[in-house]
Formats: C-alpha cells, sequence, structure tokens
C-alpha cells in the first residue's frame, strides 16, 4: 500500500466495551500491524446523555489486557489529537457550514411534535414517513423559506437541525473490502441529521470530519454500520474528499445461531460477554469479565480471531504475531459468526498447558493464600505439574488438586462401598510397613516397593491400589498415586492410610 495504513477503534463510552466491540478493535489491529500502520483509538462521546463514568477508562484498560494497545489516543497522544469527539466539537460547526453554502445541507426548523404528526398521518395511509426529496419541500426547511427569513428564526433562538440534501434518483455504487459492490438507490435515502442547534454534531458529520482529519485510510467496523455506508460516502463526495477504503465485520451471533450475541445469553448460559469485569455505577449491577474468571488474554484474542475470519489452513492456534501475520481481509466472512463458549474454553485449555508450571503455579499460590494454604512455592510448582493437564483455568487446580493441601475429611461413599472389604484394613496396615521401609521416598521407588509386596503376595492390583487412592485422596481421581504420595510425603502417607483404617 503506497499510503501509510491509519486505521480508528472510535467507541461510545456509554458502559462496558461487549465482546463484539473487542474483536473490532483486534481486526483494526491486525490489520494496522500487517501493514505497518498505525492504530487509532477515538473516543466517540458527543451523546452526554448516555454517557457512563469509568466507561473510558475500561475500554482503554480492555485493550491494554487484551494486547492489542492502541498506538494515538486519549493519554497516548500524535500529531492528530485530541483524540475525544467532546474535545474537538467547535471544529464541526465550519464543515457543517461548508455544507449549506455548497448546497449539499439545509436548515430544518421543523419541531419533534410536527414531524410526530407526519408520521401518523403517513402510517394511517400505510404508508412510511421518510425525509427526503419526495416532501422535504413541503416541510419547514432553509428550502421553501427565503435567506432572510431563515437568519431571522436563527437569530430568533428558534431550534433547528441541519439536514444532509441526499441526492435524487441516482444508483450508488459502493466498495466494501469484505462484502464486494453493493448498489444503493438514493431515493431511499432520508436526509440525516447532521448537526444540531446546541452546537452539537451528531454521529455522522463527527465521524466523517474525523477520519478525514485523522487521515483514516481504512475504516474498519461491525455489521450494523452498513446501513450508513451510503450516507458517508456521500458526505465525502459532497466535501470534495477521498474516501477511505470501508470494510464491514460480519455480526457475532448467539450461541444457538440467530441473532447478535448479548449480555443476556451470557447470563443464561453462563460465559462472559466482556472482557474486564464491569461494575455499573447507574444500576449497581456487576457483569463478569474474561479476566476475572480466569481466561488468559492470549485465549480471548485467539477466540475472537475466529469469529468471522479464518486463515485458509486447519490451524487454529495462533499467537498475536503469528495473527498479524496471516491475518487478511478477503478472509473475513461475509456470514454473521456464531459464538461457541465451549470453544473458548478449548483455547483457554491449550494456552493453559502451554503456560510455563512457574508461571501458573504463581497464579495458583495467590489462590491458595487466599484459602489461608501456608505452603512453599516450589511445592505448589511440583502439584501443578501433577494436576496441570487436567485444568481449564487455574481455579480449576485447586479442585483437582486439594488433597495435596489438607487431608480428606470425607471418602467418596461409592468409591468406599466398592473398593473397601472387610479385609482392606488388614491390607493397608501392611502396606503402611511396606512404606514405612522405603528408605528413597520418590515415586518409582516407592511403586517398585509396593508393587513388588503386591505380586510376592498374590494380591489382585486393585485390592491395593484403590484403597490406597482412597486414603491419600478421599476419591478415584488425581494423578499417578505413587506421584501424590512422593509429593505430600512418608510421615502424611502413613498418617492418611491410618486414619483411613480408623474411618472405613
Amino acid at each position: 500500500m503506497s499510503q501509510q495504513v491509519r486505521v480508528r477503534f472510535a467507541p461510545s463510552p456509554t458502559g462496558p466495551l461487549h465482546i463484539g466491540g473487542v474483536r473490532t478493535a483486534l481486526f483494526n489491529y491486525l490489520f494496522a500491524k500487517k501493514h505497518k500502520g498505525t492504530f487509532v483509538l477515538r473516543i466517540e462521546d458527543t451523546d452526554q446523555n448516555r454517557y457512563v463514568p469509568g466507561a473510558e477508562d475500561y475500554i482503554k484498560e480492555s485493550l491494554d489486557w487484551c494486547g492489542i494497545p492502541y498506538d494515538e489516543g486519549p493519554g497516548r497522544e500524535g500529531d492528530f489529537g485530541p483524540y475525544r469527539q467532546s474535545e474537538r466539537k467547535e471544529m464541526y460547526s465550519a464543515f457543517a457550514k461548508a455544507l449549506l453554502d455548497s448546497g449539499n445541507a439545509y436548515y430544518a426548523f421543523d419541531t419533534a411534535e410536527a414531524l410526530d404528526a407526519h408520521r401518523k398521518d403517513h402510517e394511517a395511509k400505510g404508508k412510511t414517513f421518510i425525509y427526503n426529496w419526495h416532501n422535504r419541500l413541503k416541510l419547514d426547511n432553509s428550502l421553501v423559506h427565503s435567506e432572510e427569513e431563515v437568519q431571522q428564526r436563527i437569530d430568533a433562538g428558534d431550534a433547528y437541525v441541519i439536514r444532509f440534501k441526499a441526492p435524487q434518483d441516482e444508483i450508488l455504487h459502493l466498495q466494501d473490502e469484505i462484502r464486494g459492490d453493493i448498489q444503493i438507490d438514493t431515493n431511499i435515502l432520508d436526509d440525516k441529521v447532521l448537526y444540531k442547534s446546541d452546537g452539537m454534531p451528531t454521529y455522522h458529520l463527527a465521524n466523517i470530519v474525523d477520519d478525514h482529519l485523522m487521515e483514516i485510510t481504512h475504516v474498519i467496523r461491525g455489521e450494523e454500520w452498513l446501513p450508513s455506508l451510503a450516507l458517508h460516502v456521500l458526505l465525502y463526495r459532497a466535501f470534495g474528499w477521498d474516501a477511505p477504503k470501508f470494510a464491514h465485520l460480519p455480526l457475532i451471533l448467539k450461541p444457538v445461531g440467530k441473532g447478535k450475541l448479548s449480555k443476556r445469553d451470557g447470563d443464561k448460559l453462563g460465559f462472559p460477554v466482556f472482557p474486564l469485569q464491569w461494575e455499573d455505577p447507574k444500576k449497581n449491577e456487576v457483569s463478569s469479565g474474561y479476566r476475572e474468571d480466569g481466561y488468559f488474554p492470549e485465549a480471548v484474542v485467539n477466540m475472537l480471531a475466529f469469529l468471522g475470519w479464518n486463515p485458509g489452513t486447519e490451524q487454529e492456534i495462533f499467537s498475536l504475531e503469528e495473527l498479524v501475520a496471516a491475518f487478511d481481509l478477503t478472509r473475513v466472512n461475509k456470514a454473521g459468526a456464531k459464538f461457541d463458549p465451549e470453544k473458548t474454553k478449548w483455547f483457554q485449555q491449550h494456552y493453559l498447558q502451554q503456560t510455563s508450571n512457574d508461571v501458573v503455579s504463581a497464579q495458583f499460590m495467590e489462590l491458595l493464600t487466599q484459602k489461608g494454604v501456608d505452603t512453599s512455592l516450589a511445592y505448589v510448582t511440583t502439584v501443578t505439574g501433577l494436576i496441570k493437564e487436567r485444568a481449564i483455568f487455574v481455579s480449576d487446580l485447586w479442585n483437582l488438586g486439594s488433597y495435596f493441601f489438607e487431608a480428606p475429611t470425607s471418602y467418596d461413599e461409592k468409591a468406599a462401598k466398592k473398593g473397601w472389604k472387610e479385609d482392606t484394613g488388614a491390607i493397608m496396615k501392611q502396606v503402611i510397613t511396606v512404606i514405612e521401609g522405603v528408605t528413597t521416598f520418590d515415586s518409582t521407588t516407592l511403586q517398585d516397593a509396593v508393587k513388588g509386596w503386591i505380586t510376592s503376595n498374590e494380591l489382585g492390583f486393585g485390592k491395593v491400589m484403590q484403597p490406597l487412592r482412597l486414603s491419600l485422596v478421599g476419591a478415584m481421581q488425581g494423578p499417578d498415586v505413587f506421584a501424590i504420595a512422593a509429593t505430600i510425603g512418608k510421615e502424611e502417607t502413613i498418617a492418611r492410610i491410618q486414619k483411613a483404617i480408623e474411618t472405613l
């Protein structure tokens, strides 16, 4: 690409960042890095009524946690700031005026009540009211009033909006990097409001002006913005500017495949739809996040990359660097991408297994400290190595291996009934004698001693091994039983067997 690639992610600070937004940010990031370009964060906060305190910080923290930080934006100033629209509002009036001067926009004084009456009148006749070419000369605007009258009304403080004058009888050919050629009949477009008399631009005007001034080369955004594409291209044309290239990403669908993924789906099915936990300051409501639920950011990013994109190969596990190298907009699907919570766990389990035991055990150590368990990091690292392969989350390690830190206080009823017979107590007393005779207490030496004793006494392995596991663990679970014994030590192993004999 001859021009320096510049992309932007432009969320509104109206609440937490949905994973659909994170996916949009990720695809922008991947595209920028692939082409050695710049990833810009712009906060679109012109709608102050919906502004939520803390939302902007949440967005920035989410991107950083995912490992897809922005290059330019609030707090990381570049040459195109400010990066909050509320701090740019003084500049938009000049652009609205330019559209008025070129005849591409007009003042409209219609009240909300008058427009509502028009809508109801159309509905009564089985029609849909659209403010555009077919009725704008019958409505209350500068197209039907003299310049003097319009100025008098503005000077008098009459409320107004500035509307875009959509062209009539034209077929627009719009190009989308994902969807190809899109044709739009301009007769179906309405004359969108661009600017209000309170000095605030609407999304459409601010968005186009900012993208132009920030020299954005590619607008990669969600499918929900596809209906706005015609207006945005027409605005570029009206200003005489070159439009960026557009790419509209497919929706992220519910796990059942129909409809857009929502917070309600996550609440119902028990998975997060936000990257980080969110505490709603208005509703006093807490929503779960991938970070707090124990997911690795690499797993979340890998999962999101496959929602609507595929590399064209069988490879599923990608580091961020590999995603950058492989990413191509032409491989993004048009159809919606079904969200699969189980697939997310699959990615999480893979990344947990790939993470070194030292890193995992340090996180596990924090959990143990919270539970009041006093132990050493070296011991926790050994335990982690024995049980990690069965875990999806670090928090699973406690359920998988709590018996490494505290002796069982009860025994699985079904296992006890099956494995602990009348003669088991006597057999286990002899096993204690065998264990006491083992001088080098490692799993191999211990296994050789116990299994050798079983064989020489012509006992069935199940008669000894099942009660031994039950004694040490309290249930028929866990890694190799001799590895468990070697880890907890000779004294603890003997104590647990004795307790099982007394209890069972």
